[in-house]
């Protein structure tokens, strides 16, 4: 995501709160300063100020969110921006599988015949705040699994196949203001392209009683 001219001063004037109250020295300032008028993206700004505290506060890090706009603890805004990793799946009589921590382009195509692919986002990074997924599959399958607090568009065709969301009811959620958009689009002939939204096993654990909402 773009950084705009006022966002770079807002980081600038919490830097200079920051060198003032002794937080920071006067190189390690100059330095950040410079870097927040550089910065191109929200990801290049947020480091900056996230070990700083607010102005005339030492409890909530400037740069820190709050969990109504995060995925369960994970920061969108850290995870959208930067150069995609990948861009495409192909499977051709065997599979393809792309998770973990990497980077998912702005459009991603995936591929398969008499084969399959997975696509996993739940701890992906983004290149931008809307992906694409263009799944095509022939007589073959394609999963995609997403965390359920994105927002997720499903339009596909199935010809003597399917396409479309499975998702349980337990893993049910709102999208979150922050969180990316993701629309997977494409077609499944005598194939599957099967979406899911589901947490991850570790933010899937509930919250201990008593601690719900803390």
């Amino acid at each position: 995501m773009r950084a705009s001219d006022s966002e770079r001063d807002r980081v600038a004037e919490r830097l200079r709160d920051a060198v003032a109250e002794g937080r920071l020295e006067m190189d390690e300032f100059e330095q950040r300063l410079d870097a927040a008028f550089k910065a191109r993206t929200h990801g290049e700004l947020a480091p900056l100020v996230r070990d700083l505290p607010a102005p005339g506060s030492t409890v909530e890090p400037a740069g820190a969110t709050s969990p109504a706009t995060t995925g369960r603890g994970t920061g969108w805004v850290e995870r959208i921006g930067g150069p995609a990793t990948s861009r495409g799946g192909f499977a051709f009589w065997g599979g393809f599988n792309r998770n973990g921590r990497w980077t998912v382009g702005r459009v991603f195509t995936a591929f398969t015949m008499w084969g399959g692919g997975h696509i996993d986002l739940r701890q992906a990074r983004f290149e931008d705040r809307e992906v694409v997924i263009r799944c095509f599959t022939v007589m073959g399958g394609i999963q995609v699994t997403v965390e359920p607090d994105v927002n997720l568009e499903v339009g596909g065709i199935g010809i003597m196949g399917g396409f479309g969301e499975h998702s349980p009811k337990s893993e049910e959620a709102e999208p979150v203001p922050g969180a990316p958009r993701v629309r997977i689009v494409g077609f499944a002939l005598m194939g599957g392209v099967d979406v899911q939204r589901k947490w991850t096993k570790a933010k899937g654990r509930k919250p201990a009683k008593g601690l719900e909402g803390s």
